[in-house]
């Protein structure tokens, strides 16, 4: 009898550890890469991935106000100022890619000309509304360069900061003609097409970094999806959602 205890004991103990979950705070920028990724991972190893994407600055906020979680995929900014709080294994830290900003347009709409800076300008001007991200990484960007392209005063009618889940759809339900964001953000979202890059002259790139939470219950399990998620199979997930992958 005491064998057979120990050995259902044991089974429920190894299926526990084969069955984990795992808790991921995620920037948007890369959210169609991420859940693709996660969803394989959950698929190779058996384990749960729960992930929630937010702006990268409500994340950072939730990290130092305690918030639980496994892994962050962050900007670098956000996850290296975690790490020096202790908030994030500084070895766990791992690239996993860039991209620039991108601009979207309704599906079946006008493609506007962003061969050049000056098209880029008149495109901008041409609009009625003009999303972007209200908050994060490239929304600040964006709202900077057109002070930057000399149109701040003619755009500012015109600029429509949107909240992090709402940044692209409101393309697709035609509240706004077009929006400039993190071009990863664009994919994967219905009812719009991705035009193409901002002009290079006028362009920045965001990064995706990862990280294992100091706090995490499973970290060895946490550490093996920072693996999965900046592995060469990963390439072909990332470059599909336009991301430069391992290039910081």
């Amino acid at each position: 009898m005491r064998i057979m205890l120990a050995m259902t004991t044991a089974v429920c103990m190894l299926g526990s550890v084969q069955a984990a979950e795992l808790k991921v705070l995620s920037g948007n920028g890369a959210r169609a890469a991420v859940r693709e990724l996660c969803s394989g991972y959950e698929r190779a190893n058996g384990h749960k991935v729960a992930v929630h994407f937010e702006v990268n600055a409500a994340l950072e906020r939730k990290i130092e106000a305690g918030e639980s979680f496994d892994v962050a995929v962050l900007n670098p900014r956000p996850l290296d100022a975690l790490i020096r709080q202790g908030k994030i294994v500084a070895s766990s830290r791992a690239v996993i890619g860039r991209i620039g900003l991108g601009v979207a347009v309704r599906a079946g709409a006008p493609r506007p000309d962003l061969s050049t800076v000056a098209a880029f300008k008149s495109a901008l001007l041409g609009a009625q509304a003009v999303a972007y991200p209200g908050e994060g990484a490239s929304g600040i960007y964006f709202a900077r360069l057109v002070e930057r392209l000399g149109i701040g005063e003619q755009m500012k009618l015109k600029m429509r900061p949107m909240a992090a889940e709402d940044t692209v759809e409101v393309v697709a339900r035609g509240e706004a003609d077009m929006v400039v964001v993190v071009a990863s953000r664009i994919v994967g979202v219905p009812g719009v097409e991705l035009v193409g890059l901002i002009p290079a002259e006028v362009q920045t790139n965001i990064g995706f970094v990862a990280g294992v939470s100091s706090a995490s219950g499973q970290p060895e399990i946490a550490q093996a999806l920072v693996r999965y998620l900046t592995a060469p199979a990963a390439e072909p997930v990332l470059r599909k959602a336009g991301i430069e992958p391992f290039v910081e």
